[in-house]
């Protein structure tokens, strides 16, 4: 609940108009986020002082208009116009700070247009100045503010600038408001304020057009997008290499030692084996396998995002969704699933289309997520054991190759979804392409490393460690002599041959439903169980695979059933929350288990 001398104030903006970066850069380390009530939109409230006033500044997702169309705009009209009922978390707005884009003035002010007329007073943020001041654009913000008749604030969030003399406006609009005083209502139209307001040189975007004619061409995105990608994908595999190797030659020397320890203190076996051998081995397995694969594709990620790249990516691809019947938008979500599947799903609210949201959020599985796509890069490291096959490139082409065959069976599985289940046409939709940006490194590192990396880590973590528990306490408890994990493997065995695989993987996989990060360590410990006692003797992961019996199928296989899955618990209950049925949730697990399985039967038919 506000207190009484404390101001509620809506940030309001376009998408891509650095609204985020002004929200943190005002509130500092005095913000929340959440979800709002009764929605699965997520919001941000912070607080700060605005030259002796009390601010509750609420962060409302980004919009063109104040018509909704789609779950994001809904939450923004209905809090900027008083048509949604909170509750206590969500004080109406007194005040609306509009963020604009100094380089693209027009939209943020046919949004300020619709935000003045909600008779709520507000205030404009030119932000971005500094990049306007690189292009030549000018924005006359003193002209502005007198035929709007409402403060304007010319800043550069990036850096800071102009942000106290935001802070000191906005108490000053806010104590004037207090004391009953209103704008005019009376304003030019936004093509009337830009004509005499802003002046664009003819030059201004010629570098990102002459960029856009190759990267965002009609012959050569795709190309270069998948040259991007491939890239990207053959620095995260030779740069995580070895920093796998490094890490496992750590922890083994750590956990040799924990060991050592324990049996000289008199721990009991059962205590010892829980902790080195379930706990500890599986939450330094996780680690060595996914923090050097994140480390790596994350920021190269990053970068590519930043740089304003991946919506050309996305507008490159439209054509091809909606030969799907699906929206182009989808491409977007499905690189948030190279993230997380869940925040990926979560990503599907940018689709304004009921239909095609539910058709991106049943597919984005299909998109390998961080974990998955860490077991995928272990595994194909570890190939050239397997297969005798030495091409250094093997292990970047398994990885591209699986990412390029998600993208496909989404297409395909999008288009069938279209003709059966949810039939309809695509509709059309307004992508912006933000101007191309060298990214603050600084900033991409932190995000990258503490946003991103460090938190899908400690999520990973905090999975492995009661499951290696359980692990361990299944390959130790048995009936008749046999372990309970070996009576599973052992039922599973069968299912696991006609798809190329064993029982092993097949239990591995259905015990890693809470994180995929668990799929690889789980093998490991279930061959340990199967005779491998100690899997410190063999040289690599390589060569425990191969000694349990693994081919080139196999590794294929694996690698297939690895992409082509049920999503994770987390992404399931997402899909559940995202589209109100239990139904859909059911159908996002089902559908990519019943493809993957049939994909690798078909291809242990054709090789085995």
């Amino acid at each position: 609940m506000n207190s009484k001398s404390e101001f509620t104030v809506a940030l309001a903006g376009n998408p891509n108009v650095g609204k985020s970066t002004v929200f943190n850069a005002l509130t500092g380390a005095h913000q929340h986020t959440g979800n709002w009530p009764g929605k699965t939109v997520s919001s941000a409230v912070g607080s700060f002082d605005a030259d002796g006033v009390a601010v509750r500044l609420v962060d409302i997702p980004g919009t063109y208009s104040l018509c909704a169309r789609s779950p994001d705009e809904q939450v923004a009209h209905d809090y900027i116009c008083g048509a949604g009922d909170y509750g206590a978390e969500r004080q109406p707005p007194c005040a609306v700070i509009v963020v604009c884009d100094a380089c693209s003035m027009r939209r943020s002010l046919e949004l300020a247009e619709e935000i003045a007329q909600t008779s709520l007073p507000y205030m404009l943020c030119i932000n971005l100045a500094d990049e306007a001041d690189s292009r030549g654009i000018t924005v006359d913000h003193v002209l502005l503010e007198s035929l709007l008749n409402v403060p304007v604030v010319r800043c550069a969030a990036r850096s800071g600038a102009g942000l106290p003399l935001l802070k000191s406006r906005l108490g000053a609009l806010l104590r004037q408001n207090n004391e009953g005083k209103e704008s005019p209502c009376s304003r030019p139209t936004p093509k009337e304020l830009c004509d005499r307001c802003v002046k664009v040189p003819d030059n201004a975007d010629r570098r990102d057009r002459a960029l856009d004619r190759i990267l965002a061409g009609k012959l050569t995105a795709v190309p270069i997008a998948v040259l991007f990608l491939a890239f990207v994908f053959f620095l995260t595999v030779k740069g995580a290499s070895p920093l796998s190797e490094g890490l496992a030659y750590i922890f083994d020397a750590v956990l040799r030692r924990i060991r050592s320890l324990l049996l000289y203190l008199g721990v009991p076996y059962v205590i010892r084996g829980a902790l080195c051998d379930g706990i500890l081995y599986t939450t330094f397995e996780v680690t060595a396998v996914m923090l050097p694969p994140m480390a790596v594709f994350f920021p190269l990620f990053t970068f590519l995002e930043d740089l304003g790249y991946l919506p050309r990516v996305a507008y490159s691809f439209d054509r091809c969704f909606k030969g799907c019947r699906a929206c182009g938008k989808q491409a977007l979500t499905m690189m948030m699933g190279l993230g997380c599947n869940a925040a990926g799903v979560t990503g599907c609210r940018i689709i304004d289309s009921p239909r095609e949201r539910l058709i991106a959020m049943v597919t984005n599985s299909l998109m390998p997520c961080n974990g998955r796509l860490a077991v995928i890069a272990a595994i194909a490291s570890a190939s050239s054991a397997v297969t005798g096959l030495a091409f250094g490139a093997m292990p970047a082409l398994i990885l591209f190759g699986a990412v390029a065959l998600g993208t496909v069976l989404t297409l395909i599985l999008s288009r069938l979804l279209s003709a059966t289940l949810m039939r309809g046409s695509p509709s059309s939709f307004t992508l912006e392409l933000p101007p191309y940006r060298l990214p603050d490194l600084r900033k991409l590192i932190v995000r990258s490393v503490l946003d991103r990396t460090v938190f899908v880590l400690g999520r990973a973590v905090a999975v492995a460690a009661p499951a290696g528990l359980v692990i361990w306490f299944l390959c130790n408890t048995g009936i008749n002599g046999t372990s309970l994990f070996e009576h599973m493997t052992r039922l599973l065995d069968p299912v696991g041959r006609i798809a190329g695989m064993d029982g092993v993987i097949m239990c591995a996989f259905i015990l890693a439903l809470p994180a995929a990060e668990l799929i690889l360590p789980l093998m490991l410990m279930g061959y340990s169980s199967s005779g491998f006692a100690q899997l410190s003797q063999f040289d690599g992961i390589g060569e425990i695979l191969r000694h349990a019996g693994w081919t080139p199928v196999t590794v294929l296989c694996t690698v297939l059933f690895t992409l082509v899955h049920f999503p994770c618990s987390t992404t399931v209950i997402t899909v559940k929350r995202e589209s109100g049925s239990i139904f859909w949730a059911v159908m996002s697990a089902v559908i990519p288990t019943v493809m993957g399985f049939s994909l690798c039967v078909l291809l242990n038919l054709i090789l085995g």
